[in-house]
């Protein structure tokens, strides 16, 4: 018995998704995509495991210590399994879909594997479902895929949602502006990760000041922007801020009820993001429902912006799937009928003595007896 139980054991961050929650996932991705699709986007299919040189390019360079290696027996190759699904839509869209015509709107879903987890995600495998923009430069873009990502969300039933915007890009803009590089480059990162506002206040500079005022503006959207508006930015930070403030105007419009929110040195998950960026939460739910932003796709040069939902994250947000309506059919019951109906049913194997003891043992709600369902108490 304890070899079988050590046979079955699974390694730390892979787990096996049971009934009803494996069911109720499915249920959640397709309504999910239900959502996404019904504004334009096509969904496409990449294949799990590619070769490591295609599936690392561009914005896969992210993944490189994220992601299980394996040797192609056919081609001596080395390949790898996805750790994300976003750098292969990149692909898709610059080889396979380059002559289509843009803007490009894909959907998508698939499982990933991680090499290892992390504190607030310790799963190592889960399913993404999500959708890329590609070949607009708009803020337009940008308020598209953040309300479609709230609206998916609030769609299946999260309560709770708010949206976090991101800057990824502000902090190197304004470190480059002042020359600021190797060791001092390094400390200041630190103390942004940490949002030590003092320690950056304590430089005495424009610059330790600036990025002081950048983690102290941190919170809703509303006041932040009026201290955001009045902050001397170097002049290569101003399309980030430009682009921020048009973005937020428009999700006011699509997606009112949705709290914003802005931390404008955050750039922790962002490393492939090259402008606004952003994170969504549910209240009392570990770690984040999904996260997108603006790329560059390598291969042509476009520019995209995309969001990914996490359905392990999903499922902790919403409540347990409701009791699915089954009905226990005895042997001689018309089983086709009661589908035909709407019914999901458990046919008997063979004679039973108590059909509604039967119905119980198995789980089911109701019992097909004397040619009608009767509900088990």
């Amino acid at each position: 018995m304890q070899d079988a139980l050590h046979a079955a054991l699974l390694p730390q961050g892979l787990h096996d998704l049971l009934p009803p929650d494996a069911g109720h996932e499915a249920v959640i991705v397709e309504r999910a995509l239900a959502s996404i699709t019904a504004h334009g986007y096509e969904r496409v299919k990449p294949p799990l495991v590619e070769y490591e040189a295609g599936l690392l390019a561009g914005v896969g360079a992210a993944d490189r210590d994220r992601i299980f290696r394996l040797l192609d027996p056919v081609t001596q190759r080395t390949m790898a399994v996805r750790a994300d699904l976003t750098p292969q839509i990149a692909r898709i869209a610059a080889v396979r879909l380059a002559h289509a015509p843009r803007p490009l709107r894909l959907a998508y879903t698939g499982e990933v594997l991680r090499v290892v987890g992390d504190q607030l995600r310790p799963e190592r495998q889960f399913r993404q479902v999500g959708c890329e923009l590609i070949g607009s430069l708009e803020p337009t873009a940008d308020a598209e895929i953040i309300a479609l990502a709230a609206e998916t969300a609030l769609g299946i039933g999260i309560t709770g949602l708010t949206v976090d915007l991101a800057l990824p890009t502000l902090v190197p803009a304004l470190l480059e502006a002042h020359g600021i590089t190797g060791a001092a480059r390094a400390e200041l990162e630190t103390a942004l990760d940490r949002r030590d506002a003092s320690v950056l206040a304590a430089r005495g500079d424009e610059v330790g000041r600036m990025l002081a005022d950048l983690v102290n503006l941190a919170g809703p959207v509303d006041s932040a922007l009026k201290q955001f508006a009045s902050l001397a930015l170097p002049a290569s930070a101003e399309p980030d801020r430009a682009r921020l403030f048009a973005v937020v105007a428009q999700l006011r419009g699509r997606v009112p009820a949705v709290p914003l929110t802005i931390d404008p040195v955050e750039r922790r998950g962002f490393e492939f993001q090259t402008g606004l960026s952003f994170t969504l939460f549910a209240r009392g739910v570990r770690g984040e429902l999904g996260r997108g932003g603006r790329y560059r796709v390598a291969a042509s040069n476009e520019p995209a912006v995309g969001v990914t939902l996490f359905s392990d994250s999903l499922l902790r947000a919403l409540p347990p799937p409701a009791r699915t309506l089954r009905v226990f059919v005895p042997v001689g019951g018309d089983a086709a009928k009661l589908r035909e109906q709407g019914w999901i049913t458990v046919a008997a194997l063979g004679p039973v003595d108590d059909a509604r003891a039967e119905a119980k043992r198995l789980g089911c709600t109701h019992v097909w007896i004397d040619a009608a369902v009767s509900e088990i108490a």
